[in-house]
């Protein structure tokens, strides 16, 4: 395989999961932007049925609306963090600030391949993994943030 084939986008092979940046668009700096996980990148119709008189074999099922699950974020606890700071402004005073956040999956030269664009998060809930004098571990934090919709841009 030539090394055109190995970087072009629309290449032959999916691309890994595991190479992604995060950013708070207005807030947050270069180490906000390293996550162990994203999840929540997810879309989905309701609906709703609709019963046919004399049909009785089905019920239509109409679209209604689209529906977003919490984007949930994990990583290890930064001590100093601004998205962090914004989320404590939403915990501790109730100032909400949306913000937008792109999750950019990368190449092996960290370009973008795909950015979903998140419109207008805010911070639903923060929690920190337990402490434990018997775990040689990590502390991680888990930041689950509520928005209205997401785009995707390929690039």
């Amino acid at each position: 395989m030539n090394q055109d084939m190995a970087t072009n986008p629309g290449g032959y092979y999916p691309p890994v999961g595991f190479h992604f940046k995060v950013e708070f668009l207005g807030i947050g700096n270069g180490n906000d932007s390293r996550f162990q996980s994203v999840g929540g990148l997810t879309v989905e119709y309701d609906t709703e049925t609709f019963k046919e008189g004399g049909e009785n074999r089905f019920e239509h099922k109409l679209p209604v609306r689209t529906k977003y699950p919490d984007l949930s974020l994990k990583r290890g606890m930064l001590v100093d963090s601004l998205v962090i700071d914004w989320c404590l402004a939403a915990f501790q005073n109730q100032v909400f600030l949306p913000v937008d956040i792109n999750v950019s999956l990368l190449n092996e030269q960290h370009m973008p391949l795909k950015v979903w664009n998140v419109k207008n998060a805010w911070p639903r809930k923060w929690s920190v993994s337990d402490l434990n004098a018997q775990d040689n571990a990590l502390v991680i934090e888990t930041l689950e943030l509520t928005y209205q919709f997401f785009t995707v841009i390929n690039i």
